[in-house]
């Protein structure tokens, strides 16, 4: 059988290389790094949240309009054979809120470390340090490929799969090696943007939040007065802005408003109760105790969010609350349920989890992961233009997409011996 090489150590293309050495290939795995799996050892906030419990059609919405895409790929490796891989390799598992997967010890390198024992069994031939130029190919009815150039040489191969990440975490390899190699073969680039990232805020009062934690509120993010998209959940106050689960789901949104302006993320502390039930609650509450605001607010909101409420109703601290009037309560109540915070930027790609963008979908075909403009090219990963919201969606699409390409350039290989 002839020579799969697979371009990229990373969750893509580990599993590729070792399903195409399991279906028989001769494989060669080329990482730029000196060790595989740079970034996925960083997953989960190093926890290793490697994939969800949802069902197949949850995965495919958790992709917005390209998921349809993921259908074969998801099909032919789904969650449930990853946790089985997982296990076959040494790693067990555990579910937690979300429906997250993560492994059973925290640590995600253990995934990468299981990988790598399972490529060496397999025999594949690893080669760290070694940075793709392009990929060679040979002209004919339809242009093939003929190799990897690397240095001042050539791989050979009759099949290349291109799993090199796309450009988030820069300092783990992603550089968007991947995208320029592609482009140089013809294939349209839809323009990488950092996704599932924070966003920084304008308001400055954000700073004296920093570190605090917001737990079942719900945020929306705005243009203008156009409600974009609403996530509950968990959410944090950093130096710069926000961040957090539900604060990376909306950025998944902003990614794809290309540079809209008037961008606003607005929090509502109360989303169980409506704003008339709120202001009839206060109404009530405020008639029966002689409190000051100050000493009454942390029955309704976090401590150390006191002083900076306080700034943004302009209300007098010591105030006794049965002493406030209809229009300081309101003013109480609108900030309750729309704390507003004016979107300035999202974070850069150094900081976010995924790419959005990539290797346009309509050059590769689904069923097998392979380019519609060169024959055994393959893709696999962040490389092409899927991206997901947060909770082990993205991985376990690299995974997928690794098995579904590694499995097709096998077969390439075999046939054409």
């Amino acid at each position: 059988m002839g020579q799969v090489v697979v371009v990229g150590g990373g969750a893509s293309g580990m599993v590729a290389a070792g399903r195409a050495a399991e279906c028989g290939a001769h494989v060669v795995l080329l990482e730029r790094n000196s060790i595989l799996g740079k970034k996925l050892r960083i997953t989960g906030k190093g926890r290793g949240n490697v994939t969800n419990i949802a069902d197949l059609d949850q995965f495919v919405a958790a992709f917005g309009p390209n998921g349809k895409f993921l259908y074969g790929a998801f099909s032919r490796f789904s969650n449930n054979d990853l946790v089985d891989l997982l296990r076959r390799v040494g790693v067990g598992t555990k579910v937690e809120r979300g429906g997250r997967v993560f492994t059973s010890s925290d640590r995600a390198a253990d995934v990468a470390e299981g990988f790598e024992r399972w490529l060496c069994n397999l025999g594949v031939d690893i080669r760290l340090g070694v940075r793709c130029q392009s990929i060679v190919t040979e002209n004919g009815e339809i242009a093939s490929v003929k190799g990897v150039s690397v240095f001042s040489s050539v791989v050979p191969a009759e099949a290349v799969v291109l799993a090199t990440g796309g450009i988030t975490y820069p300092r783990t390899g992603s550089t968007g090696d991947g995208y320029r190699i592609a482009a140089e073969l013809g294939h349209t680039i839809v323009t990488p943007r950092p996704s599932l990232g924070a966003f920084e805020v304008g308001e400055t009062w954000v700073k004296q939040l920093q570190g605090l934690s917001l737990r079942n509120v719900e945020a929306t993010l705005y243009v203008g007065k156009k409600k974009v998209r609403r996530e509950f959940g968990e959410m944090v106050f950093t130096h710069f802005g926000v961040s957090g689960p539900i604060v990376l789901t909306l950025s998944k949104a902003y990614a794809g408003l290309h540079n809209a302006s008037d961008v606003s993320i607005s929090v509502d502390l109360k989303p169980a109760l409506s704003q008339e039930t709120l202001d009839a609650r206060l109404t009530k509450q405020f008639k029966e105790t002689t409190k000051q605001l100050k000493n009454y607010l942390p029955e309704l909101l976090p401590r150390s969010l006191v002083p900076v409420f306080l700034q943004l109703v302009g209300i007098e601290s010591s105030v006794p609350v049965n002493r406030i009037t209809r229009e300081e309560r309101m003013r109480i109540v609108n900030t309750l349920k729309d704390l507003r915070m004016r979107v300035v930027r999202a974070r850069s790609a150094e900081e976010a989890i995924v790419t959005a963008g990539g290797i346009s979908l309509r050059e590769i075909d689904p069923r097998t992961m392979e380019s519609k403009l060169i024959r055994g090219l393959y893709f696999a990963g962040e490389v092409m233009d899927i991206d997901a919201v947060t909770g082990g969606f993205n991985l376990q699409a690299a995974f997928s997409t690794g098995w579904l390409a590694g499995e097709s350039a096998a077969g390439r290989v075999s046939s054409v011996a």
